[in-house]
């Protein structure tokens, strides 16, 4: 049976050294997983237990350019590692979780922070502020069995060449294979799913023509500019 219309393609991430594409299923992010940027943005991070929210995989961005989005004067900067599942499963345990990571990106989960406010002051949803076009700029990926599986190091953002965001991954409250276990219990996760692992503090906002260069020890730099 033929289709009405041609559907979109596969979105999909380059692997750095190889010709094969990451088939991408869905984007899991996971919100306020450092504990000073929870405090920055208003909330207890003894208080809560893990939560996330999702992207259309149609926001990844791959060309290192952001478009300034519509409907918004207040746009931010979040940067996260970014891990990607070749496998997975319901309740898997969290000791099992990591034979699912095939390996590691950078990633921004930029957000219409003025849209977002509305939203979370109305009780409303959050994909307003979150899951626009063009919101997940991402690296290609870099396999584990190349680098490990990243659980420390450094994690920064500079904009136009001052830091904004610096921190540690192993300054997550919820660790990769917490994350991989809480979120199989609420879905069936699946080969090709994205999660983005947290932002630490420093989130502000960009204008048109600023450069962010993101930074994970072990993998290579993401590079974008705001036009």
């Amino acid at each position: 049976m033929a289709f009405l219309f041609d559907p979109p393609p596969q979105a999909a991430l380059p692997i750095y050294g190889s010709d094969k594409l990451f088939p991408v299923h869905r984007i899991y992010c996971v919100g306020r997983n450092y504990a000073e940027h929870a405090r920055e943005m208003g909330f207890d991070p003894d208080k809560e237990p893990p939560f996330f929210f999702q992207k259309n995989t149609d926001c990844l961005v791959l060309d290192g350019q952001f478009p300034y989005p519509m409907a918004s004067e207040n746009v931010h900067h979040e940067l996260e590692m970014v891990a990607a599942l070749h496998s997975g499963g319901t309740n898997i345990p969290k000791e099992r979780a990591m034979d699912h990571v095939y390996g590691y990106g950078v990633g921004l989960d930029m957000t219409r922070r003025d849209l977002q406010g509305i939203a979370k002051k109305m009780g409303r949803p959050w994909e307003i502020g979150k899951a626009f076009d063009n919101s997940a700029p991402c690296t290609p990926l870099t396999p584990a069995s190349e680098v490990g599986h990243l659980s420390s190091g450094s994690i920064w953002l500079e904009v136009n060449g001052k830091r904004r965001q610096s921190s540690d991954l192993a300054k997550m409250i919820w660790s990769i294979p917490q994350q991989i276990a809480y979120l199989s219990s609420l879905f069936e996760l699946k080969a090709g799913d994205l999660i983005f692992t947290g932002t630490p503090e420093g989130v502000d906002a960009v204008s048109r023509g600023d450069v962010l260069k993101g930074h994970v020890d072990g993998l290579p730099d993401l590079n974008v500019v705001i036009v």
